[in-house]
């Protein structure tokens, strides 16, 4: 099973992909430097690379959170990114209505975990014949995401990806059983989420908190386990950063771990 994300094969042997960029559109110049400095970062490590931003973050926990610039503009910005850096593009899509103008511009169309069963949502993505990636719900075992699989397929998508995320471990927590990995990699190209992975959904101050320590060491796991996408959020001052600081890299440490996790796939390849 290959997906292709622009010209970027995901999946059926193809060399393992990045889905990275910041978690959010916050300005024009911001947006468009980062993801000049995230090529770069992949290309000395030989990672090809889907640039990852949303346009509008419509689950934030409080009114007083950030959403980004708006959907239309932070369509716009991400239009100049494809432009400037002929890299593929990614965006998360909330409503059926949104799902047309997002394909307009994004080459992959993306799946909130709490909308991964929303069947009218998973439809309207289908009908732009762009690949669309899923992220499993929190709530829902790894067997389970084989129906937005076959859902996806009968409404004629052209092809579908899986995202692991964790799933609630209590309040405020998110754990990661690794065997979903192997076991929705039998039925789709799957890629692991390390960023929101290691999120404590709710647990900051009207926000969501995180363990930005954790996301090395998950991402080297799930390398070692089979992925043929990984997913990471980068931002040149998290602490800073107006959502999801606490668990996004620095572009450091961004090029840290694709270092090892380069080394981890080369050695499961044989290469």
């Amino acid at each position: 099973m290959t997906v292709r994300i622009g010209e970027i094969p995901i999946g059926a042997g193809a060399p393992l992909a990045l889905i990275a960029g910041i978690n959010v559109v916050e300005s024009e110049d911001a947006t468009v430097a980062i993801a000049h400095e995230l090529k770069a970062i992949a290309a000395r490590h030989e990672f090809p690379l889907v640039f990852k931003a949303s346009v509008d973050k419509a689950n934030r926990s409080s009114l007083r959170s950030y959403r980004g610039l708006g959907f239309d503009e932070g369509l716009r910005v991400l239009a100049r990114v494809k432009s400037e850096t002929d890299l593929p593009v990614t965006t998360d899509v909330h409503e059926p209505a949104q799902a047309k103008p997002a394909a307009e511009v994004a080459d992959c169309l993306q799946i909130p975990a709490f909308l991964c069963r929303q069947t009218d949502l998973l439809a309207a993505c289908a009908a732009t014949g762009r690949a669309v990636n899923v992220k499993k719900g929190q709530f829902i075992a790894p067997q389970d995401m084989r129906l937005a699989v076959e859902k996806l397929k009968a409404l004629g998508a052209e092809g579908t990806i899986l995202t692991e995320r964790g799933a609630a471990f209590g309040y405020n927590d998110l754990v990661v059983d690794f065997r979903g990995l192997v076991k929705m990699r039998a039925f789709a190209p799957i890629c692991f989420d390390a960023t929101h992975s290691v999120q404590q959904p709710g647990a900051g101050d009207d926000a969501s908190g995180g363990e930005r320590e954790m996301v090395a060491p998950l991402a080297r796991a799930a390398a070692a386990v089979g992925i043929d996408a990984l997913f990471l959020e980068v931002h040149p001052d998290p602490d800073g950063a107006p959502c999801d600081g606490p668990s996004q890299l620095t572009p450091t440490g961004f090029e840290s771990l694709l270092a090892e996790v380069r080394a981890i796939d080369r050695a499961l390849r044989g290469s």
